[in-house]
Parts: C-alpha cells; sequence; structure tokens
C-alpha cells in the first residue's frame, strides 16, 4: 500500500466569466470575504481565494484567450475546474503519480499562487478530475 501524500484539501478551483460577479455572489450567498487575490501571468488566470476553515475556494478567470481556464470556460462554461489538494512534498507526490503510470499535465513542480509549489494531475489518470497538488 502507498503511503497517504495528501494532507488536506487545498481548495475547490471555480471557473467563471465574472470574477466580481463571483465575489459578489458568494460574498452575499455565504457571508464569504477574499482572503487572498492574485494575477498568475503564467497560467493566464486572476483568482479570488475565499478562505472556508482550512481551506479556500478559488475563483479563476482567464486573463487571455489561450489560458486553460479560458478554454474550459469555452467548452464547458462555469463550474468546477479542478480540486487542490495540500501534500507536504509535491515532487515526492507528482513522481508517485508517473510511478504508477499516470498521465501528468506538470512533468515537474512549478511556482503557485500564495508562494505555493504545484504540479498538476491529468483528469484522464484521476476519473474525470483536473488534480492540482498544493505545496505550502
Amino acid at each position: 500500500m502507498t503511503e497517504l501524500l495528501l494532507t488536506e484539501i487545498d481548495h475547490v478551483a471555480i471557473a467563471v466569466n465574472d470574477l466580481e460577479a463571483a465575489i459578489a455572489w458568494y460574498q452575499e450567498a455565504f457571508g464569504a470575504t477574499v482572503d487572498h487575490r492574485e494575477r498568475v501571468e503564467s497560467d493566464g488566470v486572476e483568482e479570488a481565494l475565499l478562505k472556508v476553515a482550512d481551506s479556500y475556494v478559488q475563483l479563476l478567470t482567464p486573463t487571455r484567450d489561450d489560458s486553460p481556464v479560458a478554454k474550459y470556460l469555452a467548452n464547458k462554461g462555469e463550474g468546477l475546474h479542478h480540486i487542490g489538494y495540500r501534500v507536504a512534498n509535491c515532487a515526492e507526490a507528482l513522481e508517485s503519480i508517473k510511478a504508477m503510470g499516470g498521465r501528468v499535465i506538470d512533468e515537474a513542480p512549478r511556482p503557485g499562487s500564495r508562494g505555493t509549489t504545484v504540479a498538476f494531475v491529468h483528469p484522464k489518470t484521476s476519473f474525470g478530475t483536473l488534480i492540482e497538488l498544493v505545496q505550502e
């Protein structure tokens, strides 16, 4: 049996067309407020993180037409984009996926938002769910 590499749920990411409207809706509906906001140029997105206990709801909107989130919105519309799992060691978790023959989007960990290190696992490996491994 493989050792448990996932430590917590870091975030649930939701792709939206209008970030301001989504933030306002979450604030009005649930009283949620933005804990962190960042533009991630390398991924072509702007994010707003709404704190929920020790995790986040990550609202994502594209900042350019060729970003993965823009393509997702064009093909599938707004909604659940991916889930982020916290791991103690992103490189170790990524290598574990690759060692069992899994497909990955990132061959090596890379910088993420909030100063994290991240890597994405392809949804064809993980039963249709895009997974982000997040090391704080």
